[in-house]
């Protein structure tokens, strides 16, 4: 080689040092068919956008179906809590234990999974986060009402729900008549109910504005009433029997 002949040193490493494409192809096992070849030389380069695709797709998947529920069990029974103040989260896990102690495995699934929904209603607040929350809330309420969801409905204020629902039952069972907004036999007093009256439930601690609060259960229980909804509709949820079945106990306190 000449000293200072470039282009004959360019073309020797040209001819020695292999481009990126050829670097992937010089790998190939031997023997390899033209299609196999194509396929490990297309892999060499997008696997990871393959691999991080499906890492999406799986994100993806997993947020929908815990949005729609597919991850978790139905409950068998749900219960649903329209008060001006929230019920401490012990108190809302009593009330699932409670109504699970009664109920039974309606869907077969092998467990009893009670839940309660809590809706706030009537706070009337000037404040606008208080407003705001109230009307999520009253929002969420009516969605349960349309898809079925709660079948027994634990109030405060049930003269008030009834007025702006007309949803509680008649004692057979049957939705009220246009002009009856009364709540005269549809509910029955937490505190006059035995079976949930005499029930064990334990204690609550809650803090509220840095301050813890204890107290009891049936003591925070004992002024809200209990009744269950009736289907203006062919529309109703399912285990609707089993659910009854389950009130006419709450209703004769047997």
């Amino acid at each position: 080689m000449r000293i200072g002949d470039l282009d004959y040193l360019y073309s020797s490493k040209s001819s020695t040092v292999p481009n990126e494409g050829e670097n992937a192809e010089s790998q190939d096992t031997p023997g390899l068919s033209e299609k196999q070849r194509k396929w490990k030389n297309w892999w060499y380069y997008y696997k990871w956008y393959v691999i991080c695709g499906i890492i999406i797709l799986g994100i993806v998947i997993n947020v929908i179906g815990s949005h729609l529920g597919l991850w978790t069990k139905v409950p068998d029974l749900q219960v649903a809590y329209v008060g001006k103040t929230q019920l401490p989260a012990d108190t809302v896990a009593a009330l699932e234990h409670a109504f699970a102690s009664l109920a039974s495995d309606f869907n077969g699934d092998g467990e009893i999974i009670v839940k309660v929904n809590q809706y706030i209603d009537g706070i009337e607040s000037a404040d606008p986060d208080s407003a705001y929350y109230e009307y999520a809330s009253e929002i969420s309420l009516i969605g349960d009402i349309s898809d079925c969801e709660s079948y027994f409905f634990l109030m405060d204020d049930p003269d008030q729900f009834q007025r702006d629902f007309q949803l509680l039952a008649c004692p057979d069972g049957s939705c009220p008549g246009d002009t009856d907004y009364s709540t005269q036999d549809k509910v029955i007093p937490w505190a006059s109910c035995p079976v949930l009256a005499n029930m064990e439930l334990g204690g609550y601690s809650s803090p509220i504005l840095g301050k813890e609060f204890t107290g009891s259960n049936q003591e925070l229980l004992s002024g809200l009433f209990i009744g269950r909804r009736c289907f203006f509709t062919d529309d109703a949820m399912e285990h609707v029997e089993q659910c009854s079945d389950l009130w006419n106990r709450l209703y004769t306190g047997f």
